[in-house]
């Protein structure tokens, strides 16, 4: 009986001792990661902030095969939801929301050892070339999960860190195929209405042109502002001539404005008038870098239909939309106009 006494005592302090050492092993934990993603801050927030985009770049599928996804009826923004159920089950709700610039998010794990319930947090900062993502999440480990660590010799941190990067980059690349997608459609002979319009002309190397437009349309809304003008439509660039022995083109950069406007001499920024036009216009939806193909496609769309391009017409292309408004290219919508002088009955387009 006295064996099983000292047993019992020496097995009451080795308990004792334990939760002494394991409990003085820190518990608090706050652990992120950061990567700058190549894209607008807007786009790289609605990536995450959506959880049904989760399960596309999230690293979970890598490791546990098994895992399902349930959506709640939101999936995005404060109050958003979502669980899963696979080797560990868990839940995570949106607690909040600083739209492009914050979300913070609650986590339920289900583990062997019991429920766990860590805060992940996230920012979206604007950098030079995209934006810098946050990911990261704290929470306070139990006595068993301090015991756990030191006994298995699991680096949670070191796991943390590895999911996190995983995750981050699969962010990236989902960024990068999203804002990649376009899509082209001939729309055929329409008449484009014309009217009065403020330009700013220059000359500049075909690659050079989608680099100077922003500048021009800048210096021209300028104008319209400084001088209490109405827009009365969508900016557009009408091309006026083209050089092919030097590989430059003269080009216009306009915004539509009801009337006529009498400018001063020596003015940058003048008034010109389009006449209505026919012409075959072409939609580009997406990155304005597949403007060749749009092109490429219209004048395809010319030659089956045996129409004739008008030879004194001028090419012109209308940005419907605003990147500082609209900053995933794939939503950027851009008409082409390539103006003619005849409107035969088109052949039925399978573009």
């Amino acid at each position: 009986m006295k064996i099983l006494k000292y047993l019992l005592f020496l097995v009451l302090i080795i308990i004792i001792g334990s939760a002494i050492y394991f409990g003085t092993k820190e518990g608090s934990y706050d652990i992120q990661d950061s990567m700058i993603i190549q894209a607008p801050p807007q786009v790289v927030f609605n990536k995450v902030n959506d959880y049904k985009s989760w399960e596309k770049w999230g690293p979970w599928k890598k490791e546990d095969s098994t895992i399902v996804f349930t959506y709640a009826e939101k999936t995005s923004g404060e109050g958003a939801s979502y669980s899963w159920d696979g080797e560990m089950s868990g839940s995570m709700t949106t607690t909040k929301v600083i739209p492009n610039k914050e979300i913070e998010q609650d986590l339920t794990l289900n583990t062997p050892a019991g429920e766990r319930n860590p805060k992940v947090y996230w920012t979206f900062e604007e950098v030079d070339g995209g934006t810098k993502v946050t990911w990261g999440m704290k929470g306070e480990h139990t006595l068993i999960d301090k015991a756990y660590y030191s006994l298995s010799g699991f680096n949670f941190d070191a796991s943390m860190h590895e999911m996190n990067k995983s995750g981050l980059e699969g962010i990236a690349m989902e960024v990068a195929e999203d804002m990649k997608q376009y899509s082209i459609n001939v729309d055929g002979v329409t008449q484009y209405g014309g009217g009065y319009y403020m330009y700013t002309t220059t000359v500049a190397k075909q690659d050079e042109i989608e680099g100077r437009l922003d500048a021009m349309l800048e210096q021209v809304m300028g104008f319209i502002t400084q001088n209490n003008l109405n827009m009365a439509g969508a900016p557009f660039t009408i091309y006026n001539e083209f050089d092919t022995t030097t590989g430059t083109v003269i080009f216009s950069t306009c915004i539509p404005v009801k009337e006529q406007v009498i400018t001063p001499e020596g003015s940058p920024v003048v008034c010109g008038f389009m006449e209505p036009v026919s012409a075959v216009k072409t939609t580009l939806k997406g990155d304005y870098k597949n403007i060749s193909e749009a092109y490429t496609k219209t004048r395809q769309y010319i030659e089956k239909n045996n129409l004739q391009i008008d030879p004194n017409g001028k090419l012109f292309e209308v940005y419907i939309t605003d990147p500082e408004e609209t900053p995933n290219p794939a939503n950027w919508l851009t008409e082409i106009y390539i103006p003619i002088i005849s409107t035969p009955e088109p052949v039925e387009e399978g573009m």
